[in-house]
């Protein structure tokens, strides 16, 4: 039990100091397209245990966006983004549940439920979140073209990220 904590635990911090550190500073599209953002820190969410309860999944989402937002000066859009992930996390896994169901002891990774299923599953969640995070960013649905295409751009660059960091560390749990 310690283990998982601990291995949470510095996956979180991993994560929020790769996503203030490196990711903020790049600038993909330059200040002709500024519709591209990498935004990984999702996958916290995304690798929590399954027997992880749905209030705590919430809680570490609300703690995980805070700590972006501290960073970004975005005022909590990133906290209630990633609350949202933390809320529809069971509903989207139970909406690629496997016939034999789940075993509760394991994390969702690619080496336990396969790549496909890993793919399939990291995606929906990533793109809900995205496009909560961008929907919210604008306040309104006015801009949908440009939420649309902000949570398209972003989505594509950040799921080959973690498709590569599915691919080079393999997680276990």
């Amino acid at each position: 039990m310690s283990n998982i904590v601990a291995t949470n635990g510095l996956r979180f911090i991993i994560f929020v100091l790769i996503q203030v550190l490196v990711l903020k500073g790049i600038d993909i599209g330059g200040a002709n397209f500024n519709y591209i953002s990498i935004i990984i820190y999702p996958l916290f969410i995304i690798l929590l245990p399954l027997r992880t309860p749905h209030s705590i999944l919430v809680l570490l989402g609300f703690l995980l966006g805070m700590c972006i937002d501290i960073f970004y000066d975005s005022y909590g859009i990133h906290a209630s983004a990633s609350v949202f992930s933390g809320y529809i996390r069971p509903y989207v896994l139970r909406l690629f549940a496997p016939k034999g169901g789940y075993n509760l002891n394991y994390s969702p990774v690619a080496n336990r439920y396969g790549f496909n299923w890993f793919i399939a599953y990291a995606a929906t969640m990533l793109f809900l979140h995205l496009f909560f995070y961008f929907s919210v960013d604008a306040f309104t649905f006015y801009y949908i073209s440009d939420i649309a295409l902000r949570t398209i751009s972003t989505f594509i660059i950040s799921l080959l990220i973690i498709i590569v960091y599915q691919v080079i560390f393999n997680p276990k749990e």
